[in-house]
């Protein structure tokens, strides 16, 4: 998993076949991962069975270990995934989650690009847990191939019996938002290849368009994520004042407004159908004046956007509070006056601790020892 046909062919080059044999295998093998959910070579009857042997022997189409599955009030589900190496057994295991939001018209899988994250935005509860390590392009697709395989995504897979995810035809994972843990854009080259699978017309198949990237403003790969990539674009803005974004996120001590502004500006492939999704933490006392309203429209000015208003999610020891209903609702009327769509988020899965900014695994408890030999791996 998360291997490129090309890779996949190479290795079963290495391992003995022919070139035009290794290419054939590797387009079944593609198939068999990505549009059937296979995990055993045994189940691919339509490659011959000595080779389905040969494979088993050499290779493995792993899942990550599900430590925990919690289901929300509202059908929202979260998964701590496990992720071990089976290249290198000695490195300790890795804890990640995953978080799926049903809806009316889509579900959608808030996916995490790394273990821990470096960025340290003071009301994120993500933030307090220090980077491990990058994720590796199949560890962010396995999470949504796990996903697909506990919804009944595949084809002749069975959809829980709860009632909380979608019935019919259509998928139960229609939108990808790399919106969980880390900072995607640290972790560029693995989360492009990933994506580019996902998207792939012959693989997992899912449009660019439901494929969306959200960054804290890691400026430089701004332009080569839509040229590259081509998925829709969020900013994690949550503040319209260079000294307060400088203690709320970061990162904008390196990249200031100024910049990640310009870098909006000229995102490839930018229009009034695809535009820009800027993220607001509504925070009480702290973000939310009629104030910040008006000059987050300023900031704004002649980029096609849209902004998502999104009620703080207390997490233990957080200094914040959730601004009050008719603050939130003020600020989003000047917004909408100007003409930028400014929903409020409602919270989904605050019962168990799933709502943007709440996630945070305990890979974060590993011993020193345990994670100089995850650095080393």
């Amino acid at each position: 998993v998360g291997l490129e046909p090309g890779e996949m062919a190479v290795l079963l080059a290495e391992s003995g076949l022919g070139e035009k044999e290794a290419r054939m295998r590797a387009r079944q093998l593609w198939n068999w991962i990505y549009v059937n959910g296979a995990t055993d070579f045994q189940a691919m009857t339509n490659i011959a069975k000595p080779m389905r042997e040969t494979l088993a022997e050499g290779f493995v189409v792993q899942r990550p270990e599900i430590v925990t599955e919690q289901v929300s009030a509202d059908g929202t589900r979260k998964w701590l995934f496990r992720f071990t190496d089976p290249a290198t057994p000695n490195a300790p295991p890795v804890d990640v989650e995953t978080v799926y939001i049903p809806e009316e018209d889509r579900g959608t899988l808030c996916v995490s690009s790394q273990v821990g994250c470096t960025l340290t935005c003071s009301f994120c509860h993500t933030g307090t847990q220090r980077l491990v390590r990058n994720l590796t392009a199949g560890e962010i697709l396995n999470q949504i191939l796990a996903a697909r395989d506990r919804l009944g995504d595949f084809p002749g897979g069975v959809r829980p019996t709860d009632g909380l995810v979608p019935e019919g035809e259509s998928r139960a994972i229609t939108n990808i938002v790399m919106m969980g843990m880390g900072e995607p854009l640290y972790n560029y080259d693995n989360v492009k290849k990933a994506l580019l699978i996902a998207a792939s017309g012959d693989g997992i198949s899912l449009s660019k368009r439901r494929i969306t990237l959200s960054t804290s403003g890691v400026v430089p790969y701004i332009e080569p994520t839509g040229r590259e990539i081509g998925v829709s674009l969020a900013i994690s803005l949550h503040a319209v004042r260079d000294d307060l974004r400088n203690e709320l996120v970061p990162i904008n001590k390196k990249w200031p407004l100024a910049e990640l502004i310009a870098a909006c500006h000229s995102y490839p492939g930018l229009n009034n159908a695809r535009r820009i999704t800027f993220e607001y933490v509504m925070l009480k006392g702290i973000n939310d004046s009629d104030a910040d309203a008006r000059e987050l429209v300023r900031l704004l000015a002649g980029i096609p956007a849209k902004n998502n208003l999104i009620p703080f999610n207390p997490w233990p020891g957080s200094p914040y509070e959730c601004s009050d209903w008719d603050r939130i609702e003020g600020f989003a009327e000047i917004v909408n006056r100007a003409g930028y769509a400014s929903p409020v988020r409602t919270p989904r899965g605050r019962d168990i601790s799933a709502a943007c900014g709440q996630r945070k695994a305990e890979t974060e408890r590993l011993t020193r020892k345990q994670r100089e030999a995850l650095e080393g791996a």
